[in-house]
């Protein structure tokens, strides 16, 4: 009798420990910001952002170096002409200079909308790939792994990256 007690107390711990570890929640990492830098469609949005970054900044360095030579022809000249083309010259100067920095500004915010408009479908791409991965391996939660100070568990960054294609 007694040890039938036994047995019975130890089935129902079992069940119940059993219960516990069923309870908690399934969790994986991944490392997204690697499988953004490694995509290839990524790489080609980067190459593409690159060469327009590049434009601006020749541009840039033109409107810069017409600037710094009119300020330079005028500041010798300055002596030599009339008050009103002095004033003139400075208006103009003053306009240039104004339309540099409106140029650099604008750039930047093109630049900045043309990586928004490249890069937000391709996360979402990513997302719904760590989402289908998942769920397939029966995770209920997925964290980044590049943002937790332990990442002591299943890694799914290589399925997800096989998913995607590379």
């Amino acid at each position: 009798m007694k040890q039938i007690k036994t047995l019975l107390i130890a089935a129902i711990l079992m069940l119940g420990a059993n219960q516990t570890m069923n309870a908690q929640a399934k969790t994986a990492h991944v490392d997204v910001s690697e499988i953004m830098t490694k995509m290839p469609a990524m790489l080609d949005a980067q190459k593409q952002l690159d060469k327009l970054s590049t434009t601006y900044d020749a541009d840039y360095k033109k409107m810069v170096e017409e600037y710094q030579g009119k300020l330079k022809k005028y500041e010798a000249e300055a002596a030599t002409v009339t008050e009103a083309v002095n004033g003139e010259r400075s208006k103009e100067v003053q306009d240039m200079q104004k339309r540099i920095v409106d140029y650099r500004d604008n750039a930047q915010k093109e630049l900045q909308q043309k990586e928004s408009d490249i890069v937000k479908p391709l996360m979402e791409k990513v997302r719904a790939s760590i989402q289908k991965v998942g769920k397939a391996k029966g995770f209920q939660y997925v964290l980044d792994g590049s943002s937790l100070l332990l990442a002591d568990g299943p890694n799914l960054t290589m399925d997800v990256k096989k998913d995607l294609g590379f």
